[in-house]
């Protein structure tokens, strides 16, 4: 069957029949892959590619009738080096957030090198005019050599700014959330190496995408784990909670925000906070959640987005063949869920260095009834 082949109700006689409705929003029929994407409450589309090997024109991207444009200027899209403070270096994640403003977290590292100061940073861009209003830079003891800035969400409601907690997902160096002051641009690093933040080691967990153990592969045969750790994150409607998992794990955790935010509380105190949420069923690169307190979260073995009702009832929201790695969850004001869909396992790093991805990739939405988390 064909990546574009028939829809859920395609009459396949196996239970692995697609369960959903997938709308296909944008085809990526050539190009880097994305990973983020944001839809503003005007529904406009945004849409960032990393630097991990593809030649990547601009690193920011706004649909314009169907067209990748780069957002906000060309400029903003063309560093003079891995430490420009004043352009986007290698973006991982982009948000919208409660008063639609484009948050972008630039990694600073692409290929995951080490990264400088004046990289990693987080940048913000006013929709009412297309203008980047504020830049914070991350210090070296917050945004580490070995950092990889992962995925953001925003509280404009604490402090006098508003706060966002950052997932550091490296795979070489410690994982940890980081916490950032918006008003002020102060940051720090909590759950610093705590054993939620980090990957499960490999006899413990083993991933299987599309029938065959996902392992970075090299040249010479050999392979590795994947030792990814805090990479999705998904803030609870009422703010009180954030939710964190590792790429490499099935499990979910959630820390209480209050005790994050407060530079008061000692790390001990923060990490007796730390809830185990168990088995979510698959692992994810992506979390979110609504406004009316359900969560999901991509289910990258599966080709599936799951979610966790305020119940706690676990539900499979879309299982479909086209979900070739759903890395990206967004929840937008069109009461849709949107994700990406990139192949990221299909990459040469974890197929002995042949490169096994076929255009497109892709952007879907589903309907699920419920806007985004607006804490403002």
């Amino acid at each position: 069957m064909s990546f574009w082949g028939p829809g859920p109700d395609h009459g396949l006689d196996s239970t692995d029949r697609p369960l959903g409705e997938l709308e296909v929003v944008h085809t990526f029929d050539d190009g880097p892959m994305p990973t983020g994407v944001s839809v503003s409450s005007t529904g406009r589309i945004f849409v960032n590619y990393p630097k991990w090997g593809d030649d990547v024109a601009a690193t920011v991207v706004e649909l314009v009738e169907g067209v990748p444009t780069p957002f906000p200027s060309v400029a903003w899209n063309t560093p003079s080096s891995n430490a420009d403070p004043d352009a986007f270096v290698s973006v991982q994640s982009i948000v919208v957030d409660a008063v639609d403003r484009l948050w972008v977290l630039d990694t600073g590292s692409p290929l995951f090198a080490p990264t400088e100061h004046g990289g990693p940073k987080l940048v913000c861009v006013d929709l009412a005019t297309d203008e980047v209003v504020q830049v914070i830079l991350f210090d070296p003891h917050v945004a580490l050599p070995t950092t990889y800035l992962n995925d953001v969400r925003f509280d404009l409601r604490r402090d006098e700014a508003g706060v966002a907690y950052i997932t550091d997902s490296s795979d070489q160096g410690p994982n940890g959330i980081i916490v950032v002051d918006l008003a002020t641009g102060d940051a720090w690093r909590r759950l610093h190496d705590h054993p939620s933040t980090k990957a499960l080691p490999t006899h413990e967990f083993q991933p299987v995408v599309e029938g065959r153990v996902f392992l970075q592969r090299s040249e010479d045969g050999s392979t590795a784990p994947v030792a990814m750790g805090s990479d999705g994150i998904a803030i609870s409607a009422d703010g009180e909670r954030l939710w964190y998992c590792p790429l490499a794990s099935r499990r979910w955790y959630s820390v209480s925000t209050e005790a994050l935010v407060d530079r008061r509380v000692s790390d001990e105190d923060v990490a007796a906070t730390v809830a185990d949420e168990g088995d979510k069923g698959g692992a994810s690169d992506g979390l979110e959640t609504d406004e009316s307190g359900v969560l999901y979260a991509t289910d990258y073995e599966h080709n599936a987005i799951l979610r966790r009702l305020p119940s706690g009832e676990l539900q499979t929201l879309v299982h479909d063949e086209r979900l070739l790695w759903p890395d990206t969850l967004s929840v937008a004001a069109d009461r849709h869920l949107y994700v990406t869909a990139n192949q990221l396992h299909r990459q040469a790093r974890y197929q002995g260095g042949t490169d096994c991805r076929t255009y497109p990739y892709a952007l879907f939405r589903v309907a699920i009834g419920a806007g985004p988390v607006l804490l403002r």
